[in-house]
């Protein structure tokens, strides 16, 4: 279908989606250079009618659009081309995505594409392995840099636990910030393998800093039964997740005291956990946890390019051992 076909409110968006986010990127583009950042935000539902997220990895444009019943297949891919238009992006470094909330049944992490072709950004210092194309998450959540900051800045010394790891960005962090040991953790072997990937990529010794395929909780009742203990955590679990092979499911509204509750038994007096969710509509229930303090600092942690007044993209907390 051309552009002349597509219905005069669509074209309009496009003109109104193009028009913020070259206004964004002029705004953010050099600052984020000066700090050598490649990946950063653009756009995130902030006009009402134009339910995107536009992100910058390095050149290539990542556009997601909110899914809902009267999305119609020919939105996305105009928002695409306004965007990709008015940043002089190629069309083969334009990746779609159709975002959907809630739980969906797993449709979130479904693999959208096979390409296995990732490319290597940058994030101050360090370096990572991102994959634009072949899911709706690209292997590294740009509105935790800052949390990551934190985590290196408190990790010299230290051993470090980071469940439901992912690509390990934090481990990474929290290596090049002198911790003596990292354990990451994740069920999914591809995710493993792409945080070996990234340790490699920033040279670091997997000797000190282990990879652990294997489910959190099975993880948290192994390490307790062995007396392992940690002095850096972090714990950033799904909003929800299933293990169909074992009738298994997580919800992070009910199940988040017994999760934290088995990490604290791993920390050692004096230790410093950060506990982030993305769920929306998150209440906590902390009261019963073993910690000297909880504290919320969620807007400390949330980067300019990440900040919204339509939704808070995670809340964050710091429990203090």
């Amino acid at each position: 279908m051309n552009d002349s076909d597509i219905p005069e409110h669509f074209q309009r968006q496009g003109r109104m989606l193009a028009n913020r986010v070259k206004k964004r990127f002029k705004h953010l583009r050099n600052r984020f250079s000066r700090q050598n950042i490649e990946v950063f935000r653009l756009y995130d539902w902030d006009i009402p009618e134009i339910r995107a997220v536009v992100d910058w990895y390095g050149g290539h444009l990542v556009i997601g659009e909110y899914m809902r019943r009267q999305s119609v297949p020919e939105w996305l891919p105009m928002m695409g081309r306004a965007v990709a238009g008015a940043l002089d992006v190629p069309a083969e470094k334009v990746h779609l995505k159709q975002r959907w909330a809630g739980r969906q049944d797993g449709r979130r992490y479904e693999r959208l594409d096979h390409t296995d072709r990732k490319i290597v950004l940058f994030e101050r210092d360090l370096r990572f392995l991102v994959n634009p194309t072949d899911y709706v998450d690209t292997g590294l959540f740009a509105d935790h840099r800052e949390t990551r900051q934190m985590v290196r800045e408190l990790a010299a010394g230290k051993d470090f636990l980071n469940l439901y790891c992912y690509t390990a960005s934090f481990s990474c962090y929290a290596a090049k910030g002198g911790a003596r040991s990292t354990v990451s953790v994740d069920r999914s072997d591809s995710a493993i393998q792409w945080a070996r990937e990234n340790f490699v990529l920033n040279a670091m010794d997997l000797t000190t800093h282990r990879l652990v395929q294997t489910h959190a909780f099975d993880f948290l009742k192994k390490a307790a039964r062995e007396r392992q203990r940690f002095d850096l955590a972090v714990v950033d679990p799904p909003s929800y997740s299933t293990t169909k092979t074992r009738n298994v499911a997580f919800d992070i509204a009910r199940d988040h005291p017994r999760l934290l509750k088995a990490v604290v038994g791993l920390l050692r007096p004096g230790a410093t956990l950060f506990f982030s969710t993305n769920h929306q509509s998150f209440e906590p229930r902390m009261d019963g946890l073993a910690a000297a303090d909880v504290t919320e600092i969620t807007a400390g942690t949330i980067p300019e390019d990440y900040a919204s007044k339509r939704k808070t993209i995670h809340r964050c907390w710091r429990i203090a051992v």
